[in-house]
């Protein structure tokens, strides 16, 4: 009862900052008193809690060892009965079995808070293992199930709307493309059938096929290209695409405005354009005019801008007059329409002239992509 007392009044002394030599002794010494005791309280309770603890875990440790062993010899013994087919030993191992049966279900011999114990450290992590696997084989061979049905999907729906562009290579495109300009030169209504698709049959299709590649990706992305690229004005654009006939001319140079982009230029070249106007499609000339020609004065880049527009533009027309000269010059007759295409279509191929064409097209593509920038 004293000390209690005395306790209290050495805080409240401590508070008022008394000056006495007993009290500030009784002060210190009742504030490290006071914490002695709640340390020594606290470091008497600790083993008390621990000691039994760490020697519990450590025996039931030992105690799953033991019964590990007891499995393997167990399994052990199974395997050697079953290699010798003995019945009295399937008898033993049968009854052997049980400790397997019970060993995972004893929660009461390892506690729940025990995570270091060796048997829920392997169980748990073969379990987390085996599942994280089967998990990433599943979804791999998900994965590629999915890509193969896309890649089967897409090989479909190209195969359905554009028909054998991937197994027909450039100059395959081209070759049909002469033969069908041969068959029209002979029957003048051939292209506008194959457009409006009165024909039906494989080989026609194909020759449809092939005239729009080479109007859809030979051609017109590089014209679209060349006049993104330039100053052009449109009224000159027209003129170019109106006439298939060109011919560019070097004069004296003039300081005045480029009829082409009318830019203030040294103007020295004339663009002399003529020819008759025709379908793009039928390749039907217009006889309406026909010896209208045009004289335009440029500077030098829109000179050479026009040379290579112009060659793109009206290549597939100068080929259908190229293969209609090759018929008009053929003195066959009374001959059927498809043995006089095959015959000066192997001609043709044999002398090399298709190959030709092919090359002027090909260089005709080079000069376009390779065609700079107007500054």
């Amino acid at each position: 009862g004293k000390r209690k007392r005395l306790n209290t009044s050495v805080l409240y002394d401590s508070d008022d900052e008394s000056e006495d030599s007993d009290i500030v002794v009784r002060k210190v010494f009742a504030k490290r008193h006071c914490i002695m005791d709640e340390d020594e309280s606290s470091e008497e309770q600790q083993p008390d809690k621990t000691c039994p603890t760490g020697s519990v875990s450590t025996n039931r440790k030992q105690k799953v060892f033991a019964k590990l062993k007891e499995l393997a010899k167990q399994r052990a013994t199974r395997r050697s009965c079953s290699s010798e087919n003995c019945e009295d030993s399937n008898g033993e191992s049968d009854t052997e079995e049980e400790p397997l049966c019970h060993f995972p279900v004893t929660p009461t011999e390892v506690s729940e808070t025990d995570s270091d114990s060796m048997k829920d450290f392997i169980v748990e992590e073969d379990d987390d293992d085996d599942e994280d696997e089967d998990d990433t084989e599943h979804i791999k061979s998900k994965n590629q199930s999915q890509q193969k049905k896309l890649n089967i999907s897409n090989s479909e729906l190209l195969a359905y709307y554009i028909p054998n562009l991937s197994r027909c290579d450039h100059y395959v495109h081209f070759k049909r493309i002469v033969k069908a300009f041969l068959i029209n030169a002979i029957d003048d209504t051939f292209l506008s059938s194959l457009y409006d698709g009165t024909r039906k049959k494989k080989y026609a299709k194909d020759m449809l096929l092939s005239l729009h590649y080479l109007d859809d990706r030979f051609i017109q992305p590089r014209l679209e290209n060349l006049i993104s690229r330039s100053r052009w004005k449109d009224r000159y654009k027209e003129r170019v695409d109106c006439y298939p006939d060109v011919r560019i001319v070097l004069k004296n140079p003039e300081n005045i405005s480029c009829q082409a982009c009318e830019m203030n230029r040294y103007c020295k070249f004339h663009v002399l354009l003529s020819g008759k106007l025709y379908n793009s499609r039928t390749l039907e000339a217009d006889d309406f005019m026909p010896d209208d020609k045009q004289v335009l004065k440029v500077g030098m880049v829109c000179a050479n801008r026009t040379r290579v527009y112009h060659n793109l533009k009206h290549f597939k027309y100068k080929l259908y007059v190229d293969c209609s000269s090759v018929t008009e010059l053929d003195g066959v007759e009374d001959e059927p329409v498809k043995d006089t295409v095959e015959r000066l279509f192997s001609q043709l191929e044999d002398n090399g002239w298709i190959q030709k064409r092919y090359n002027d097209l090909e260089d005709y593509m080079n000069d376009a992509d390779s065609f700079q920038e107007e500054k």
